[in-house]
């Protein structure tokens, strides 16, 4: 059996974004699936109609997906967020067995306006809260991030006037029992790591970061081992 990983656009991003990291990854030995969030790509018409229940249930509907997938290791899935995805993969882990959690400048939202169409919060508002210290306590997601005990990345731009510094400070505080916590900064990146040099430094941290995690599982034999038949 081999690891599965789920990769998760960010808002107004698509699937393609992490084509190539897919590929990369794969060549390392794990079966990825990447996919387009409800109101992006080809389900563009519903920007200003899909809330952050919808985009869940699509992201809990491609983990099943990939866990249906004959090889993969339901006991060794990762998944692979950015901004609003990296939001949504930390509320998926209460849902879904998830090893390791992968977390690029991921976004904080106010647990309020649930139901509402995320494409209609408050911009101000957002602004205001994200510059805030909040707990566990506070926060759904962060109270995801407490109660998870896999291994996580997290990876924040410098200079990123989306999710700023204090948002990434509330999600390192709220993983307390993690096997692993790696935290790293790209140098001189903005939120969309418009710069190719930056993209490539992200996809480096990344692929390196699930080398690391995917060889020390199969090092300390806690991968899943597909079960033979008994001859006939």
């Amino acid at each position: 059996m081999v690891p599965g990983v789920l990769l998760v656009h960010g808002w107004d991003g698509s699937q393609e974004q992490y084509i190539a990291r897919a590929h990369e990854i794969a060549a390392l030995g794990c079966v990825c699936l990447t996919f387009d969030l409800r109101g992006h790509a080809r389900h563009a018409s519903l920007r200003q109609e899909v809330t952050r229940e919808d985009n869940l249930r699509d992201v809990l509907a491609a983990y099943d997906t990939l866990i249906s997938h004959p090889t993969v290791d339901p006991q060794a899935v990762a998944i692979v967020g950015s901004s609003y995805g990296g939001y949504l993969a930390a509320l998926v882990s209460t849902m879904r067995p998830v090893r390791w959690l992968a977390l690029r400048a991921p976004a904080l939202y106010r647990d309020r306006e649930w139901l509402a169409p995320k494409g209609q919060l408050s911009r101000p508002d957002l602004v205001a809260y994200r510059r805030t210290l909040v707990g566990p306590r506070d926060n759904r997601a962060l109270a995801a991030c407490e109660a998870f005990t896999g291994d996580v990345l997290i990876v924040e731009s410098e200079h990123d006037q989306i999710v700023p510094h204090p948002v990434i400070e509330n999600y390192l505080g709220a993983f307390k029992r993690v096997r692993s916590a790696t935290y790293r900064v790209i140098s001189g990146a903005d939120h969309a790591l418009s710069k190719q040099a930056h993209r490539q430094a992200y996809g480096q941290l990344l692929v390196s970061w699930m080398t690391e995690m995917t060889l020390g599982a199969r090092a300390t034999g806690t991968m899943t081992r597909p079960v033979s038949a008994s001859p006939a």
